[in-house]
């Protein structure tokens, strides 16, 4: 018998007044009534291991069995405390770096660093991350520089984890130096972040002194090399503009010029009305023109240069309004994943006094909270993949050196970056050309005319001005959701934003997005001769943006922040069927939440396969249509609809190496079979060079995030289309069958039979002990010096569950 609604409410907040206790009275400044997070590994970055170098994976890791069962028990037992203040019985360790300076550390080694003034925090900042990310900062200092100065061919976190040092050149510390001087323009506040540089860098070399460790002083450079590293790794997007525009080439080549851009317009899903937003409002931005003179197509097969590193794309974030939200109050549930490594490359620290009061995730050789909270608020991000870097084809004058430019022939300019030092091998110097856009990538051909390519990248030189918006973050200037949409406009990396007090959520799309000239398609090179170069940049009421969507919630998985924003030239995944609508079904289910309904559904989907929830019904659709062709299809299919209606989960609960339902089996053998019986009918052999831009699945493994791109959309919105059913902007086409829906269901059933085959081959005649490898797939941390390892789990490194429930007075 169901209890009734009124006592089972009552039951639920009484257990979470238990379980998450209001904050010690000490802590005045602190309004939260829930504070929580989580960053696995552990805090202990170093190589002598304690308890805190992996405890923190142990709670992580126990959350992802309970699916979509979390209770409020689990959030006390498998997230830690993330309070500001710290009572005296939970300090364990204390020192004193420097008179007006203290640094206590909890049972899970966070640092609660307290100063004096803002520089003794700062300073304090820098002793710790020297403590705890010492190794990291060591490593990435050379490499960070690569990132700073776009240097073709060199991937910066491949040089860190390589072992080789970086020594860099003094044309290259000057490149660096610019950008402090940059910082010292933006007036007082420019200033205060340079005082706290400057004290960083002191106290990581305090820390070293004290330690007696050999090593060359941190300074102000090395903060801006950081800086750089993450906007290289989280916050650019683009630059796949060379490899789309082959592949069109060979698209006209199959199908003719008109259809082929058709296709590739399919394909590219820049602005598909059917693409799941996370806010109301159109705000049109990095879409095509309809004519693309501005625009090169490249020779197919021509280019021959450096590939730009993929950015790291996969973090989420679930925020409830006060209106639906059972306290009242708004529930964030939030963070950015950042990958896992050991060591980790966020830390977390808390950091008071001298205006600071705020506590969260810092990135080594950068001394404020990246992501965290502040007293009264949260905040947190997502890749937002918004395009800032383009690639430019520069037509070339008498040789490989010289290139047209407005009309002259302009000579490119050599950056001699320094030198790469490994031992027992010759010095390796590094340098490049660059053109007025930027460093040359490689070099194609255009109707057979050779031509270099150059990369623009909008924030190139520019990072640390981003660092005023933290710095106002982590000093008390953001005191309401309208002054915090305010302060992430002056931040020019792409991420979405999101924050949550006690009565709004907010989120702001950041990023210094050019304003690309009339006649291109950010998809495509840009012709470099100058008349097609950047117009400026968007304007602060031309981002996406609000403040308490009627929805109630604002769910975001690096899916479209809302309608009309463009597709980057690297994305193709702005389709019918994204990740986040695992989110937003979850969510969609109660009217009213808790913050421990709003962390089951975003742990319920951290397992659950996309394919089979959002993609199988309407292939299954297609497939009822007519009978399979053996008995043994029939069970395959049968099989994915038991693991749909059971929630589609890719759990290992057993632990013995695979994954409990057979359909995941099923799932994994037939999805590039069926993928490619959908789009090869039009495609032909270029369904292999498409799965090289846009992969056919992005599945579950060892780096943790899934499904964030793949071809769920074209098979989804094709079948859909195909069936009669509604599509509100119709592809140029019928993909499957070429638009007969027998073929297409004899396709389907074909390729579905083929994976049963396989698996029977494989693992026996038995469907029903048909299973995938769950080891394959579980959480590693790359380095390889820490051998832990997790389940798999799709959800951010670092995540903070918030609510709170009191404001410093508005």
């Amino acid at each position: 018998m169901l209890r009734p609604v009124a006592v089972l409410f009552a039951t639920v907040v009484v257990a979470l007044a238990l379980v998450l206790a209001p904050l010690e009275a000490g802590t005045k400044l602190d309004y939260a009534s829930v504070a929580r997070t989580i960053l696995p590994p552990g805090e202990n970055g170093s190589l002598a291991f304690d308890r805190n170098t992996t405890d923190q994976a142990k709670l992580y890791d126990a959350l992802t069995p309970r699916f979509g069962g979390v209770t409020a028990r689990d959030i006390q037992r498998y997230f830690k405390p993330a309070r500001l203040g710290l009572a005296p019985a939970e300090a364990l360790k204390r020192e004193r770096p420097r008179p007006g300076l203290t640094i206590v550390r909890d049972r899970f080694d966070v640092a609660h660093v307290t100063g004096k003034t803002q520089a003794d925090v700062a300073y304090g900042s820098g002793w710790v991350t020297a403590a705890d990310r010492g190794l990291l900062l060591q490593l990435i200092r050379g490499p960070a520089r690569a990132a700073a100065l776009d240097v073709p061919g060199l991937d910066p976190i491949a040089l860190a984890l390589s072992g080789k040092s970086f020594v860099p050149s003094a044309e290259a510390e000057a490149f660096l130096a610019n950008q402090l001087d940059a910082v010292r323009s933006q007036g007082q506040i420019g200033r205060k972040v340079l005082t706290l540089i400057n004290a960083y860098a002191a106290g990581i070399n305090g820390y070293y002194r004290s330690k007696g460790i050999p090593t060359a002083p941190f300074t102000a450079n090395d903060v801006v090399a950081s800086a750089a590293l993450i906007a290289a790794r989280f916050g650019t997007n683009g630059g796949q503009e060379a490899q789309n525009a082959m592949f069109l080439d060979a698209l006209e080549e199959r199908l003719g010029a008109a259809d082929a851009r058709r296709v590739f317009a399919d394909l590219r899903e820049a602005n598909d009305p059917d693409a799941p937003v996370s806010l109301p409002g159109r705000y049109p931005q990095q879409l095509p023109s309809e004519i693309s003179p501005g625009s090169a197509v490249l020779d197919h097969g021509s280019f021959t240069g450096a590939a730009l590193e993929a950015p790291a794309v996969a973090s989420n974030a679930l925020l409830v309004g006060a209106k639906r939200s059972e306290t009242g109050h708004p529930l964030f549930v939030a963070g950015p994943q950042v990958g896992y490594f050991f060591p980790e490359f966020f830390a977390e620290m808390v950091l008071s006094g001298g205006g600071f009061a705020v506590r969260g995730a810092v990135f080594p050789g950068v001394p404020l909270v990246l992501i965290g909270r502040g007293p009264d608020f949260a905040w947190s991000a997502t890749s937002s993949q918004a395009d800032n870097l383009d690639l430019f084809v520069e037509t070339l004058c008498e040789g490989d050196r010289q290139y047209l430019y407005r009309g002259q022939c302009e000579p490119m300019r050599r950056f001699f970056v320094g030198t790469l030092k490994a031992q027992g091998s010759p010095d390796q110097p590094v340098a490049y050309y660059e053109t007025a856009h930027g460093p040359v990538v490689g070099y194609a051909t255009v109707a057979g005319k050779r031509v270099a390519i150059s990369l623009q990248r909008s924030t190139r030189g520019r990072e640390l001005l981003s660092t005023r918006a933290f710095y106002e973050l982590n000093t008390g200037a953001v005191t309401s959701a309208r002054s915090f949409l305010k302060t992430m406009g002056a931040v020019e990396f792409s991420f979405n934003w999101f924050y949550a007090d006690d009565r709004d959520i907010a989120l702001f799309s950041s990023g210094r997005l050019p304003v690309r000239a009339a006649g291109t398609d950010p998809a495509l090179p840009t012709v470099g001769t100058g008349e097609y170069d950047w117009r400026g940049f968007l304007p602060f009421a031309g981002h996406a943006r609000g403040i308490n969507p009627p929805s109630g919630a604002i769910l975001n998985w690096n899916n479209k922040p809302a309608a009309d924003v463009g597709a980057s030239d690297s994305n193709f995944a702005y389709g019918s069927v994204h990740r986040v609508d695992l989110l937003t079904a979850a969510v969609a289910k109660r009217k009213k939440h808790s913050l421990v309904s709003v962390a089951a559904a975003m742990n319920k989907a951290a397992t659950q396969d996309l394919r089979v929830l959002r993609v199988w019904p309407v292939i299954r659709d297609v497939l009822r249509t007519g009978p399979g062709p053996s008995a043994r299809a029939e069970a395959a299919a049968a099989l994915l609809d038991g693991w749909r209606a059971a929630g589609s989960s890719r759990l290992d609960r057993e632990l013995d190496g695979k994954i409990d339902d057979p359909g995941a089996a099923v799932m994994d053998a037939a999805w590039p079979r069926l993928g490619d019986a959908v789009m090869g009918p039009v495609l032909g052999p270029l369904v292999d060079e498409l799965a090289r831009l846009h992969g056919r699945s992005d599945d579950a493994g060892p780096g943790g995030s899934a499904y964030i791109s793949g071809w769920y959309g074209y098979v989804e919105k094709d079948l859909r289309a195909l069936l009669g059913r509604q599509v509100r902007a119709p592809y140029s086409r019928r993909y499957c069958g070429a638009g007969v829906l027998a073929t297409c269901r004899e396709a389907l059933w074909a390729a579905l039979d083929a994976a049963a085959a396989e698996l029977e081959a494989k693992q026996g005649p038995a469907p029903s002990s048909w299973r995938s490898d769950a080891t394959a797939e579980r959480i590693r941390f790359t380095s390889g010096v820490l051998q832990d390892t997790m389940r798999w789990s799709n959800r951010p490194t670092f995540q903070q569950l918030m609510s709170f429930s009191g404001h410093r007075p508005r």
